[in-house]
């Protein structure tokens, strides 16, 4: 078995350092409330969708020239669309489950009117933009206060958020440091509630990875619940859901979010439901495996003592809890003939003034991908294969399996690898993400604690495929024990924590 490196966190200040003030919930600051007390608000008409997308705004031109959320913002088009949802609240037929909310698409995803450019100088602004992908076309649908587009690395690459075109983005809980990818901007825009409801992308751990490094709430459905289209150059790897400050949100965008769409052709029967429906049936009676390390991973100890306290509180709530091991290697070779190969064909259309232009490191691992031979992928497919087999047999015993969901926390922003940590590749620091991409079961991760330097960390929570209701259930009766909190605003400063 191979074995993941403990890696240094070079940026983090002492162990005596405590956490930063969290801001509470202010009924009188629309800016802080999440979905659900808005929308609660909006039914007594004791607040309005357009007072609450200004409050999105103002943050959004407060916070976000210190973590570099947003590439895209549209006032305009966003107070257009929260009048319209204003009017409909007035007359009593709001359009649907999130008519009103501020939220956000992440800049790989197709929506109307707006540049796509992935992150990269190869795409130009010039349109037309004029199609929305299914989860923008979902969104609109129901109402939702779209305030612009969330940064990406190019192309959705890696496990930090930083591109050629959009420069880096960072984490609101120290600026110093990476706020995750690929969904980075996803992931700080939520922290610290630059819109509450916020699209992410997930094809080896870009939903869960920036969760877990700005204690934001995420989830990655089973694949095929949320229609995704165009189809991803990483193919049955990638599955889009979202990303929010609290689960219970999250639930909700994903009812919205998790309807047909003829145009996505991996998708399957569809199993659209009110996910928001089993959030309170508790885990009392739920048979859970606990793996601290998969069985072959090093977790940095800071992070272990936050997981098994969380591990603790599931006890308590009546989870039987055994700590137990999936029983499979690290299948890091596997992901990487399919994460490799999806690079390649990402570049293989390009002409080379274009490829001059992309990332250096996702040009190194396009080349790596052209090297996988037609029998070599094949056999990754058949070990992927064993892979799921494998894991659905483990949950004929077990409902849910907790891990870490990153075995560190959040290291200096600009990197692709921890600094002097001798990694060469953001899939060997991601150990607890990708195997459950290649499984494609739902995973979850929400803030669970703080490491010695006073970052968040994330506790991962994975169920059977079509089973995402349990991962809801267990991820809401741990916040609901142990509510997240979040920076009041950008923490630029260490010595000020």
């Amino acid at each position: 078995m191979s074995e993941h490196p403990v890696v240094p966190a070079p940026v983090a200040p002492p162990a005596s350092v405590a956490p930063p003030a969290s801001v509470a919930q202010d009924p009188t600051d629309l800016g802080t409330l999440g979905a659900g007390d808005l929308l609660r608000l909006y039914r007594r008409k004791a607040a309005s969708p357009v007072e609450a997308a200004r409050a999105a705004l103002d943050r959004i031109s407060r916070f976000n020239h210190a973590v570099n959320a947003y590439v895209l913002v549209d006032e305009d088009a966003a107070m257009a669309d929260a009048r319209a949802s204003e009017a409909r609240w007035m007359a009593g037929a709001p359009a649907g489950p999130v008519d009103g909310v501020p939220s956000s698409i992440k800049d790989l995803t197709f929506t109307r009117g707006w540049p796509t450019r992935k992150g990269s100088k190869t795409i130009a602004a010039d349109g037309p933009w004029d199609v929305d992908a299914p989860f923008t076309a979902h969104m609109r649908a129901a109402g939702a206060v779209i305030l612009g587009k969330t940064a990406t690395p190019e192309f959705g690459w890696k496990g930090v958020t930083d591109s050629p075109l959009t420069g880096i983005t960072r984490n609101p809980w120290n600026t110093a440091t990476t706020a995750g990818g690929s969904s980075g901007g996803a992931g700080a825009a939520a922290a610290l509630n630059m819109g509450v409801l916020h699209q992410g992308s997930d094809a080896g751990g870009s939903i869960r990875i920036p969760c877990a490094f700005t204690g934001t709430a995420g989830i990655k459905p089973t694949f095929g619940i949320i229609p995704q289209w165009p189809a991803s150059a990483m193919g049955t790897t990638s599955h889009l859901g979202p990303m929010t400050r609290t689960i219970a949100d999250s639930a909700l965008m994903m009812t919205v979010v998790g309807q047909a769409d003829d145009r996505d052709w991996y998708m399957g029967a569809p199993v659209a439901q009110d996910w928001t429906l089993s959030l309170e049936r508790g885990i009392r009676g739920l048979r859970i495996a606990y793996s601290r390390t998969l069985g072959y991973v090093s977790v940095n100890p800071d992070v272990a003592r936050a997981v098994d306290a969380a591990v603790a509180v599931l006890a308590d709530l009546g989870a039987i809890i055994d700590e137990v091991d999936p029983g499979f290697d690290d299948p890091l070779e596997i992901f990487n003939a399919h994460w490799f190969t999806g690079a390649a064909k990402i570049l293989a259309s390009m002409a080379p003034d274009q490829r001059a232009l992309v990332d250096p490191g996702l040009r190194r691992v396009a080349e790596l991908g052209a090297a996988i031979g037609t029998v070599d992928y094949l056999r990754a497919v058949d070990a992927r294969v064993a892979l799921g087999e494998r894991m659905a047999a483990f949950h004929r015993t077990y409902d849910l399996l907790i891990t870490p969901t990153l075995p560190i926390t959040a290291f200096a922003a600009g990197h692709d690898v921890p600094p002097g940590s001798g990694l060469d590749h953001w899939m060997q620091w991601t150990p607890f993400s990708y195997p459950f991409n290649l499984t494609q079961q739902p995973a979850a991760s929400v803030q669970c604690g703080f490491g010695d330097d006073g970052m968040p960390v994330g506790l991962h929570i994975v169920g059977p495929r079509f089973r995402d209701d349990l991962v809801f259930r267990a991820a809401h009766a741990f916040e609901s024990a142990r509510p997240p909190r979040f920076p009041a605003a950008p923490v630029e400063d260490l010595e000020a924590r």
